[in-house]
């Protein structure tokens, strides 16, 4: 069920508005930027496309990046070129899915949008900084299109259960159903279509009444959309905890119950650059310098999400899980950097000591600032006996490295670096 005009577009407000690009696409007949629609699979990307082409007067081309190819693309052009030579009519090409194009299938685009054979409107679930080459994006606007909020999601199901095009009245949802719809949908139109359409089907089998409407049920939707977990509320309990269950056994070293963590959340359709984000704290906070390389391989994988989005997205997640999961486990610099803040609100700082002072200016000897200092790399070993910590902490040792992984050779090297510091 696809919205007929712009009027029947729901969400993205911002960009349909008086003046907008997709509006002026929608009312004008020529002329008008090439865009490039990104944004997560049922944002309606191809909605708008169909909802533009219904209200222009533009002859309307459709493709999929995954079917056509090279030549197709050359033909379109010719197709359009000749439109607007010989009819003056002006091409909307609507390109599905452009980050599947290869380079030189992207490059076919480019004599159409620059002589303006064609007006571009191209759609992709991936970053186009990374999947379309630069000559387009250039010469297109980007617009974002967001997750549709949970109120949206309730119009899409609202207007689908009485359209014609849709369940036209024949069912009406209870309240359980409504909400369990929404909240697997996630902000995914095509999901909430999808489960409305399953669950109905089941409400027919299910229901003994011989007269519509068939009232749709909470146990309907569970059934139809045939999930052990329906996606949890963000904002809810059930976010908050496994999330929490996910980092509490990567720490614990549960490898195992740590991927069935990732796996419960990538299923409820968490975000999954906020799971790379935790697994970044992790690696900082649980592993440490008990494997020095977590945090590389953590930013790594977040990088990684990034780049090429999900679903293949879960595989650099597992990795970094297993990694961290599997790896020696020291909160060491955690906690050592939260004693040092202690101290620090609680008035522990005294002054810098006068040797470590800035001397760079030019009365600053005379101030004594530096008057004393050892440059370290004069000595043999690298290393001087000299304070560094203000009177009113020294002595402290913030930083203690546990004996696991990597910090067994700190925890060694350190001794020695302590005794030489303080003359012992």
């Amino acid at each position: 069920m696809r919205p007929r005009n712009l009027d029947e577009v729901v969400g993205h407000d911002q960009l349909l508005g008086p003046g907008a690009p997709l509006r002026h696409l929608a009312e004008s007949s020529s002329g008008g930027a090439s865009v490039i629609l990104w944004g997560p699979p049922g944002t309606g990307k191809t909605s708008l496309a169909y909802a533009i082409a219904a209200s222009s007067d533009r002859r309307f081309v459709e493709m999929s990046a995954i079917t056509a190819g090279v030549k197709d693309v050359r033909e379109a052009m010719t197709a359009a070129q000749n439109a607007r030579d010989l009819y003056g009519q002006s091409t909307l090409l609507f390109l599905d899915e452009i980050h599947r194009f290869t380079k030189a299938q992207q490059d076919a685009l480019l004599p159409g949008v620059e002589n303006g054979w064609v007006t571009l409107m191209a759609a992709t679930t991936e970053n186009p900084s990374f999947s379309i080459i630069s000559p387009l994006i250039s010469r297109s606007l980007v617009l974002r299109l967001d997750l549709l909020t949970d109120e949206q999601l309730l119009v899409v199901v609202t207007r689908a259960l009485t359209e014609p095009q849709g369940l036209n009245g024949n069912f009406d949802l209870s309240d359980e159903a409504t909400s369990s719809i929404v909240r697997f949908s996630s902000g995914d139109a095509r999901r909430a279509l999808t489960a409305l359409d399953a669950a109905a089907a089941i409400a027919i089998e299910r229901s003994e009444a011989s007269t519509a409407p068939v009232t749709v049920i909470g146990d309907d939707v569970s059934q139809a959309v045939d999930r052990a977990l329906l996606r949890y509320d963000r904002d809810g309990d059930e976010h908050y905890d496994v999330i929490s269950a996910f980092i509490k056994s990567i720490r614990g070293s549960d490898v195992d119950a740590a991927l069935h963590y990732l796996a419960r959340m990538i299923e409820a359709g968490e975000d999954p650059r906020f799971i790379a984000r935790r697994l970044i704290i992790s690696a900082a906070e649980d592993i440490g310098l008990a494997e020095p390389s977590a945090l590389s391989l953590a930013v790594a994988a977040a990088e990684a999400v990034a780049l090429i989005g999900m679903p293949e997205g879960r595989i650099p997640l597992a990795e970094a899980t297993v990694f961290l999961a599997t790896a020696p486990k020291s909160n060491a610099a955690y906690v050592g950097i939260n004693e040092a803040l202690a101290d620090i609100r609680d008035g522990k700082t005294g002054v810098v000591p006068m040797h470590l002072r800035d001397a760079s200016y030019a009365s600053a000897t005379e101030l004594g600032h530096g008057v004393g200092y050892r440059y370290p790399h004069n000595d043999a070993l690298g290393i001087v006996r000299q304070q560094y910590l203000p009177d009113a902490v020294a002595g402290r040792q913030y930083y203690r490295p546990t004996s696991h992984g990597h910090e067994r050779e700190i925890s060694e090297r350190l001794l020695r670096l302590r005794q030489l510091l303080s003359g012992e």
